[in-house]
């Protein structure tokens, strides 16, 4: 049963404390300000008038920022992609209704933002961009951005602002550029393998078959690059002398293999010849020197 005199204001309040089911914040708020809007918010009979009426305030103000945040948040719709070097790709906006202006801001991780902005149909400004980011027609429709070609230096935030008819919309696209490296591999002074992942973005990853021990190095490059470079340094001569040099990236994996450490059979061939070679000298040498005791003899 309910008493007499309890407000619809108390009523909501009650229900917002004794639910069966946890209110979020966004709900507590809106019931708070639709309460207040009708009778001046839950009443409690041993609250004095001027206390309850600043607590009403203040509650009032926290409950409008957190909304608007909520509802700013809810606005702009993101999205990560990832694009490697050298490839081309189409954005588009978030679009409702007949729009009547709509904009780019490109804010790049390294360097100067880039602005591109297109109203109503037939006026179009851009401002500090690449010229292989430009905006993309579309017959009866609103253009989107196209990039072409890439680079590592347009890789950030990508915004777009759409107003139209239904409102005011935003889709916000966060790129990352990957550089695939490039691979070699070659034996160095000292006859070892080495393997080299030049310029790649993130660092590339490398590991050797059959597995052994290695050393590796980092050059980090003013473009926000590296170059990899890996020595095999433990050659055996129990297994075939071919080594492979195994490379993983984002981008891509790439293998190369290469015959750089001796094997069993490579060096029982070179100590033969070796041997053959020092028997064959020294022979010579013994024949030269009988002949030559031989002629002193005769003479």
């Amino acid at each position: 049963m309910l008493q007499r005199g309890t407000s619809s204001s108390q009523l909501h309040c009650g229900a917002l404390r004794s639910r069966g089911r946890a209110v979020t914040l966004q709900e507590h708020c809106q019931g708070m300000l639709g309460a207040s809007q009708q009778d001046g918010g839950c009443k409690k009979s041993f609250s004095p008038m001027k206390a309850r009426a600043t607590l009403k305030v203040v509650r009032m103000s926290i409950c409008t920022v957190v909304l608007l945040i909520i509802a700013a948040v809810k606005g702009a719709t993101g999205s990560n992609i990832v694009m490697i070097v050298g490839d081309s790709s189409v954005l588009t906006c978030l679009i409702k209704g007949q729009v009547s202006m709509l904009t780019w801001a490109i804010t790049p991780k390294v360097g100067d933002p880039c602005t591109l902005v297109w109203i109503d149909r037939n006026m179009t400004h851009r401002a500090n961009c690449s010229d292989n980011i430009n905006l993309a027609f579309r017959s009866g429709l609103a253009p989107a951005l196209e990039i072409q070609q890439v680079e590592i230096a347009q890789e950030g935030i990508y915004l777009c602002d759409v107003a139209s008819t239904d409102g005011n919309f935003r889709r916000m696209y966060n790129l990352t550029v990957l550089a695939p490296p490039r691979l070699s591999l070659y034996c160095d002074e000292q006859g070892s393998p080495v393997c080299e992942a030049a310029v790649g973005k993130p660092p590339a990853q490398l590991s050797w078959g059959p597995e052994s021990s290695s050393t590796a190095e980092e050059e980090h490059h003013d473009n926000r690059t590296v170059t990899v470079l890996s020595k095999f340094t433990a050659c055996s001569t129990n297994v075939s002398n071919v080594t492979t040099c195994m490379v993983f990236h984002p981008a891509g994996n790439w293998s190369q293999s290469i015959a750089c450490c001796p094997s069993e059979k490579s060096e029982c061939f070179l100590h033969c010849v070796i041997s053959f070679t020092s028997l064959t000298t020294l022979l010579f040498l013994m024949a030269a020197f009988q002949l030559y005791t031989f002629f002193s003899r005769t003479m």
